[in-house]
């Protein structure tokens, strides 16, 4: 063995990785009811979304609460009112990856790729205002997971020659399962 493969070793180092990650387009219909029977709808917006995240199963869930901004006419269209409705919102974001073997306690991160915005605003039967809001979330699940690597002991001074060419458009690494490295390792 040369004096250079002595010094290599191989490590494992924890680090905090992304272990799963998923996202989802959503529509989601609420029935407002206003104080007047509306005759024509005027505008519709949404404000103040608020939101939180946590896994579920191998899914995360993404629940929270906006402001519904209606504003309609009512007394034949002689009179305006802007009616204010918080509404409570859950979406279940599925996971298009996830590792398994992530370890320890998993960071939730979830963001709106899409904010909240009506796309439909109408009257329905009774006095009634049916509003349809869409959004889009993107969500990383982040996790402490184990990587080894290949260390020297001291590399003062000294140049490494990998022993074996390696092209770097080789497809030697594409099918790589990292379980199976961690099941030897345990």
């Amino acid at each position: 063995m040369s004096g250079i493969d002595k010094d290599l070793q191989c490590r494992e180092l924890i680090a905090k990785a992304v272990c799963g990650k998923g996202h989802k387009f959503s529509i989601t219909t609420h029935t407002i009811i206003p104080s007047q029977t509306p005759s024509t709808i005027l505008g519709c917006w949404i404000i103040n979304t608020n939101f939180q995240a946590e896994k579920v199963g191998d899914a995360v869930e993404v629940s929270g609460m906006y402001d519904v901004n209606l504003w309609f006419s009512f007394a034949n269209n002689t009179q305006t009112e802007v009616k204010r409705e918080t509404v409570q919102f859950s979406v279940l974001v599925p996971l298009t990856f996830f590792d398994k073997n992530c370890r320890g306690d998993l960071e939730i991160v979830a963001r709106a790729v899409e904010q909240p915005k009506c796309i439909k605003a109408e009257l329905s039967g009774g006095g009634t205002i049916t509003v349809r809001v869409e959004s889009e979330y993107a969500v990383e699940v982040i996790g402490e997971t184990k990587v080894c690597v290949v260390v020297c002991n001291s590399c003062d001074e000294k140049e490494f020659h990998l022993v074996d060419d390696f092209e770097d458009n080789s497809d030697e690494f594409d099918d790589f399962d990292s379980a199976t490295l961690l099941d030897e390792l345990d």
